[in-house]
């Protein structure tokens, strides 16, 4: 997070969930007015289901976080506001975990270069050393966990003192074959997102590509959404898809859908990083 040194005329994203009642948009921007604030972007979504309403707010103000803060406390103690404030566009700091396939790391390693992805990869974890190289060619560290039955209880308490050493905010599993453990997901809730080769809640667990050849699918896809104790049924974040047909075979198959894993991932991770992504319960409000 920025510190009270924050330069004049920073602009910040706000978001807001609560319950849902009247009058939560007039006092949340009512606090901006009294600080000064010219808010640039404004969006909203009450659900009436879960009867929570969500906010996202970009303005531009001369206050500091805590000014910001301090500001919004009494509101958000009164209407039980859940707040999150950043600066826009301050890269996240993110850990990527991998096995051996390496197209998910190496979009998001060059989305980062480029400036496409508004993260910075502090490390990247993998189980086996197959992308050792792909991670030394960006310059970003790797750090080799290997994982096995009688390991897996180090493993992790490694990887959560990565997390901790390296202040990492954000998690990727791109394309990392290992599950992990309810304690991890439970300490991280809201902050692992995870690729799926496959266009869920179909065709879950191993070798989908495999399951939709065999079933004779005309469309394939890749599911993001966040890591939770259940299996492949955290929040999901986004999906996309593309056509195939008879004709293609398995390894058609697998090449088209790396490419939709990669894309759908890097749009997951870049929301998440900008704000945009609200948990609801488990759905989730994307703000794009």
């Amino acid at each position: 997070m920025p510190d009270d040194a924050t330069p004049t005329n920073t602009e910040w994203v706000l978001t807001i969930s609560c319950p849902d009642r009247p009058g939560i948009v007039h006092a949340v921007t009512g606090i901006l007015v009294q600080l000064g604030a010219n808010i640039t972007e404004s969006q909203q979504f009450g659900n009436p289901d879960s009867e929570h309403f969500f906010l996202r707010l970009q303005f531009v103000s001369a206050a500091t976080e805590q000014e910001i803060a301090n500001a919004l406390r009494p509101v958000a103690d009164e209407l039980s506001l859940e707040v999150g404030l950043d600066r826009v566009g301050r890269p996240v700091r993110t850990l990527v975990m991998v096995s051996k396939a390496g197209h998910c790391l190496n979009d998001l390693l060059f989305r980062q270069r480029s400036g496409q992805l508004p993260i910075e990869v502090v490390g990247v974890v993998g189980n086996h050393t197959d992308l050792a190289g792909l991670a030394e060619f960006y310059g970003v560290p790797f750090h080799h966990v290997p994982v096995t039955a009688e390991s897996k209880e180090q493993s992790e308490a490694t990887i959560s003192e990565l997390v901790d050493s390296l202040d990492v905010e954000l998690v990727v599993l791109a394309r990392y074959m290992q599950i992990l453990s309810a304690e991890l997901c439970d300490r991280l809730r809201g902050k692992v997102i995870n690729i799926h080769h496959s266009f869920l809640p179909s065709f879950k667990g191993a070798r989908p590509y495999h399951q939709a050849h065999k079933r004779g699918v005309k469309l394939i896809g890749a599911t993001a959404h966040f890591v939770t104790t259940d299996l492949d049924e955290g929040p999901i974040i986004e999906q996309d898809v593309a056509r195939v047909d008879h004709n293609q075979r398995i390894s058609d198959f697998v090449a088209l859908g790396q490419e939709i894993e990669a894309r759908t991932l890097a749009r997951a991770v870049k929301w998440h990083a900008q704000g945009r992504i609200i948990l609801d319960g488990q759905r989730t409000v994307i703000f794009r």
